[in-house]
């Protein structure tokens, strides 16, 4: 039945029934439906709105946020919205002292003015979370950062992000450290200069001194400073030091959690890097629990020279309460380096090795012993670890994240034993040797697994899929997120496989799949007809797909594709200058997320979309 001809009654009383998260998805499927769910959650009997409003998976437009939710939602003590197509005034009529923690994510459209302005209407946050894009010179940023600091003097969580801004240009927080509230027990800021990050540091420390030097003696405790009372820490950097890390070892004696992350253009001298020394200074932080040191790449991977086994031997025995480890760029540290991390602490939870050339299979010699609390296990692109580490971790009951991307020596071989995982969620194989007979075992067992990457996995063809799929097994009734980019051995038949079989799946990338034809695109837009029952997709990413056509997106033009959200067409026929399909789509589906860049799904990294 077409939509005109259904009563505006019983529209509005069917669409009454529905909660938020549902709604937003009707609302993508057409401007008819968008304009009809704007009016009913606009009625005095609409949805009951929760105190703590989210809206983080798909950007709204200004009408639907202003005049259909938050028009509705004074005194809301919790607001996270995406604001990727929201300028400043599309928020501020919601702010108020009533607000007390503030999440805006991708906010490409929001001026630094808007700093000052939160701080004047919303003094009283506890929480505040912004990513901004890089525009106006930092010093116009510093000025409205200052100024709301000195309104919002009882935040406890402060996290900002600048987008786009480079190494030369990462003094956005200049001067941040004297407007810091008291109060503050968790401080993330991206990005920032190195000699700027200890003063930060040291200016903490420095409150808490006097704090404690000028206590008078009363009976009553005195309020900790943030110096005292910071307990998280994470700071994205042009380089990581040896000064950096003992300034945070000696001044934030409290510190739970440490995440510093680093991109030099150019390999360190001994004084500006990180050494053993280093981290030795962080044996002190007894309560640490979450330890991140992240050296990132430019043009090529760099590493911590000068820092070995010695260091990961004292920091093992002085953090032993470490729950949580991610560590890129330790070139040097052997096996017994790494090993020394399992087994002095007991209580670790999660592991992350990037890029070791060292990391192989005695790292990880007796770890069904030793590892049986761990829940997320990921060692990209350690290229000694063999199907020997895997068999290691059979039967393991706490396992739920298993993350083997470029570790190019699994192989077939292992999935046996990956099959005893038996509360895996999240399983990523990208660029190893799996084939079609790894799959085949997949599709046979009954693992909960809702994501899988199967990304550069060059010898996967269909039939490995149609395993996958119709092996008698559970994924296929489990998996919401499939990534098969960059496989040249998957074909329009795969697509329709996945479109008939994949009964939950919710988020699928075929990026660079070039034999992948307009036909790929008609099955996935017709999956909930072919299943009977299903999900619907809310994220297709098609970047370079190069087999598609410009009449692709006749499948997008009427009901297919109810539920999408995000939608990658770069380097593709689908986004060619002066396309008519494209504007109409855009103008039909106003909440629907057009990324033309090759971000990767939900351009959480990119933020571009198409606005016509």
């Amino acid at each position: 039945m077409a939509l005109h001809r259904i009563p505006h009654t019983i529209l509005m009383e069917i669409l009454l029934k529905l909660d938020l998260q549902t709604l937003c998805s009707v609302a993508c499927v057409s401007k008819s439906l968008h304009d009809a769910v704007v009016d009913a959650i606009s009625l005095p009997s609409a949805l009951h709105l929760p105190i703590n409003f989210q809206l983080q998976d798909f950007s709204p437009d200004f009408q639907t946020l202003k005049i259909g939710i938050l028009g509705r939602c004074r005194g809301m003590s919790s607001l996270t919205v995406n604001c990727l197509r929201l300028h400043d005034s599309s928020l501020v009529d919601f702010f108020g002292p009533h607000l007390l923690e503030l999440n805006l994510f991708c906010c490409s459209l929001l001026s630094y003015q808007f700093l000052a302005v939160t701080g004047k209407l919303c003094p009283n946050l506890r929480v505040l979370v912004l990513e901004l894009v890089a525009q106006d010179s930092p010093e116009v940023f510093n000025t409205n950062l200052a100024e709301m600091l000195t309104r919002c003097l009882f935040l406890d969580s402060i996290s900002l992000k600048i987008r786009g801004a480079g190494d030369a240009e990462a003094n956005y927080f200049r001067g941040i450290e004297a407007f810091l509230p008291k109060t503050m027990k968790s401080l993330k800021l991206k990005p920032l200069l190195h000699q700027e990050g200890i003063c930060i540091i040291n200016k903490l420390r420095d409150s808490g001194n006097s704090l404690i030097t000028t206590y008078s003696g009363n009976f009553e405790s005195p309020k900790l400073s943030s110096g005292l009372m910071l307990q998280c820490l994470s700071l994205a950097l042009d380089v990581i030091s040896n000064e950096l890390i003992i300034t945070v070892a000696e001044s934030l004696p409290f510190l739970v959690e440490l995440h510093l992350e680093d991109t030099p253009n150019q390999e360190q001298l001994v004084h500006h890097d990180l050494t053993n020394r280093g981290l030795q200074s962080l044996s002190t932080c007894h309560k640490l629990i979450s330890l991140s040191l992240i050296r990132g790449r430019h043009n090529h991977q760099l590493s911590f020279k000068k820092l070995n086994d010695m260091g990961m031997f004292l920091l093992s025995e002085g953090c032993r309460a470490l729950e949580s480890v991610r560590f890129c760029g330790f070139s040097k540290v052997s096996d017994a380096g790494f090993a020394s991390i399992f087994h002095s602490c007991n209580r670790l939870k999660k592991f992350e090795i990037r890029n070791s050339t060292h990391f192989s299979d005695l790292a990880l010699e007796g770890f069904h012993a030793i590892g049986c609390s761990i829940t997320e296990l990921r060692l990209l692109s350690c290229n000694l670890i063999t199907c020997e580490s895997v068999k290691q971790l059979a039967y393991s009951t706490s396992l739920e994240v298993l993350d083997l991307r470029g570790c190019k020596s699994i192989s077939d071989s292992c999935i046996d034993s990956i099959s005893t995982l038996c509360n895996l969620s999240s399983l990523n194989l990208t660029s190893t040797d799996i084939t079609d007979n790894g799959l085949s075992v997949l599709g046979q067992g009954s693992l909960p697994i809702v994501r899988l990457s199967l990304r550069s996995c060059k010898r996967v063809t269909e039939e490995g899929i149609y395993r996958l799929f119709y092996g008698g097994g559970t994924i296929s009734k489990t998996l919401s997120a499939l990534d098969l980019g960059h496989i040249s051995g998957i074909t329009d038949r795969a697509i329709q496989i996945t479109a008939s079989a994949g009964v939950r799946i919710t988020e699928l990338c075929i990026r660079s799949c070039v034999h992948v034809t307009d036909s790929s695109v008609e099955a996935l837009g017709m999956k909930k007809k072919l299943q009977g029952e299903g999900k619907l997709l809310r994220r297709l990413d098609l970047f370079n797909c190069i087999g598609l056509s410009i009449g692709a997106w006749r499948s997008f033009r009427g009901p297919q594709f109810g539920g999408l959200q995000w939608l990658g067409i770069g380097n593709t026929r689908l986004c060619s200058n002066g396309n008519v399909d494209m504007v109409e789509l855009c103008l039909k589906r106003p909440w629907l997320t057009l990324c033309l860049e090759g971000c990767e799904v939900g351009c959480h990294d990119g933020w571009q979309f198409h606005r016509s």
